[in-house]
């Protein structure tokens, strides 16, 4: 198992959770009016007067067999709106309840 981390714009929101149920992806936790700076470039996502906009984050626990694809559809996603900014990380799941 494989524990995605997706940290992308508020726009993204609808888009991000129909990807995840294209791979039969049902469950995930998500935090709602994140803040950030991507490290590159990219305006800052701060819920403020001067960076009105925020992030929201997701994380999900995925089978390995579907991690490559999922990735894929979450980086065509990002590449489609480059702007908005989008971010995803695979990280090793040890254990689970």
């Amino acid at each position: 198992m494989k524990a995605i981390f997706v940290a992308y714009n508020q726009a993204y929101n609808q888009e991000i959770v129909e990807i995840l149920e294209k791979f039969g992806q049902r469950g995930y936790t998500k935090w709602e009016d994140v803040g950030g700076r991507g490290s590159v470039d990219g305006e800052p996502h701060l819920g403020n007067h001067a960076w009105p906009t925020q992030n929201h984050a997701l994380l999900s626990v995925v089978d390995d067999s579907i991690v490559k694809d999922l990735m894929a559809a979450l980086r065509k996603q990002d590449e489609t709106y480059p702007d908005l900014g989008l971010r995803a990380y695979v990280l090793p799941v040890e254990q689970a309840i």
